[in-house]
């Protein structure tokens, strides 16, 4: 493509003429004020920039008076360069395109910011009026006994066994320290880690059943006591096969030179202390680190986790409870009043739920993360995005989908045990201890949770099928985020809520 500028006098008018030789195209563009510049290229395309009312001003008038108008111009607009006009002969439409929200093209570098943008806009109008409606119907509901009460005064059992936790984690620390030493056997070693981390669970699960505890008080105990159970069982797994590999080592096997696999065998209090407050449940003796801590940025963190965490409150007191108080067991009575409820109790459940996510995945674990100076941040992935029910368990939750991965699922390939199977033992230990931290705080066993959790199987099947029958789809993504967000948890809700107040009722 060449270009070449010309500069003529007419009549006193500076003119400039720009020829494009292409191969298909020869267009002569004249020099116009205001007006916008299409360059035609060697590929046939045109970059059109702005075309004002000005162009048809100055093409009207004669040599003299586009000069004057020129000139006219310029000095209004502070002498900027002067732009090109788009000739009629220029073609309009040059390739095949489609519309930017056609199936083929929607999600193929099309930015939505704007839509997004007004989604938010619609969000907010639309629960300001809800929340103003609320208020209005049912008054002011969250009283301070929402956060602190008399009851929470009885829960100091449960407030001590928190704290006796670290206890298990030490015991474990002896036994391996011994393991080390050659004091105890390996069967012993094994025998030893069973008892402490078994006990780690009970012990929690007997304190809760034999006080009468808040319902919060005894989810925030459950948790600990099932993060301590995962954490132990990480560490004297990951020590069995770090002795392992010293055997070989000194046998001479070539296996455990592999890059990836670290043969030193060191039993250090420092690193298992670490571990026990590091926001991970895969042990290892030393793990990446950041320089230094950002203090600035951890009280922004803190100041959002407050906001959120009262964010929750607010809409689990003015909104859950009142739908949930007036409501029908799912099970029993009218089938449509039921449904209503649910959908009723989806909006609500799903915001608490997202909140619940961002609070704990994202705030808290990055907040304890930067105060230990922790490294790896790859807390969740984007299983907003997840297209298969099996996608969202690999990518919504990494701390426990690692420690999966490292201590159940390649476990039980290595003893032959088929894949399928292993993914029904993956679920299984999930749905376990599910039901231990909604159960015991509960006071009852109706296995609501645990069949939660297993009901992902075969849905892990059926959008896998999908998935496969209609690829590049999002079948997947709008059957797992109905069965979570809009009938499993409102459904759950409900399900625990009645049977309480059944079993309460019935101890009255």
């Amino acid at each position: 493509m060449v270009i070449s500028d010309s500069l003529e006098s007419t009549g006193g008018a500076v003119s400039t003429t720009t020829t494009t030789t292409d191969s298909d195209h020869n267009f002569s563009l004249r020099k116009r004020p205001g007006a916008t510049a299409v360059l035609a290229t060697s590929d046939s395309n045109a970059t059109e920039l702005d075309n004002s009312t000005n162009v048809d001003a100055a093409a009207v008038e004669g040599p003299t008076e586009s000069a004057n108008f020129a000139t006219r111009n310029a000095e209004n607009h502070g002498g900027q360069d002067t732009r090109f006009a788009y000739r009629p002969s220029v073609p309009a439409h040059r390739k095949i395109k489609e519309s930017p929200l056609s199936s083929d093209a929607i999600f193929k570098q099309q930015s939505h910011a704007g839509l997004f943008n007004l989604c938010i806009v619609v969000l907010v109008a639309v629960n300001s009026r809800l929340i103003i409606e609320n208020i209005m119907k049912y008054g002011w509901l969250i009283k301070t006994g929402f956060w602190f009460s008399s009851k929470s005064l009885s829960d100091w059992p449960l407030f001590m066994c928190c704290l006796t936790l670290p206890v298990f984690p030490f015991a474990a620390f002896i036994v391996e320290k011994l393991a080390q030493q050659k004091c105890i056997s390996e069967p012993v070693v094994v025998s030893l880690h069973v008892i402490i981390s078994t006990v780690a669970v009970l012990y929690p699960v007997f304190v809760i059943l034999g006080c009468d505890s808040a319902f919060v008080s005894g989810v925030t105990l459950m948790l600990f006591a099932c993060i301590v159970w995962l954490k132990l069982v990480s560490y004297a797994h990951t020590n069995y096969d770090m002795r392992s590999l010293n055997k070989s080592v000194d046998k001479g096997d070539a296996l455990s030179g592999s890059p990836n696999v670290d043969c030193s065998y060191d039993v250090s209090f420092k690193s298992l202390a670490y571990f026990m407050v590091a926001p991970t449940l895969c042990y290892q003796p030393s793990y990446p680190r950041t320089a230094y801590i950002r203090k600035g940025w951890v009280v922004r963190q803190f100041v959002k986790l407050i906001i959120f965490t009262g964010v929750m409150g607010f809409i689990i007191e003015q909104y859950i409870n009142p739908i949930v108080q007036n409501s029908q067991h799912p099970l029993k009575g009218n089938f449509l009043y039921a449904i209503e409820r649910v959908l009723k109790l989806s909006v609500p459940n799903l915001y608490v739920w997202l909140c619940m996510f961002y609070c704990f995945f994202h705030l808290w674990l990055n907040i304890l993360a930067e105060l230990i100076r922790f490294g790896d941040r790859e807390f969740y992935k984007d299983w907003w995005n997840a297209k298969t029910v099996e996608e969202y368990w690999r990518m919504w939750n990494m701390p426990v989908h690692k420690w999966m991965v490292r201590h159940i699922y390649f476990p039980c390939l290595r003893h032959g045990i088929p894949k399928s199977v292993a993914i029904v033992i993956a679920f299984l230990v999930s749905a376990v201890f599910h039901e231990l931290c909604i159960a015991v705080p509960c006071h009852m066993f109706k296995l609501w949770a645990f069949i939660g959790i297993m009901f992902q199987v075969p849905l892990v099947l059926i959008t896998t099928f999908l998935q496969r029958r209609f690829r590049n789809s999002m079948v997947g993504n709008m059957i797992f985020w109905f069965i979570f967000c809009i009938f499993g948890q409102p459904m759950c809700v409900l399900l625990y809520y009645h049977d309480l107040m059944n079993r309460e009722g019935k101890t009255e």
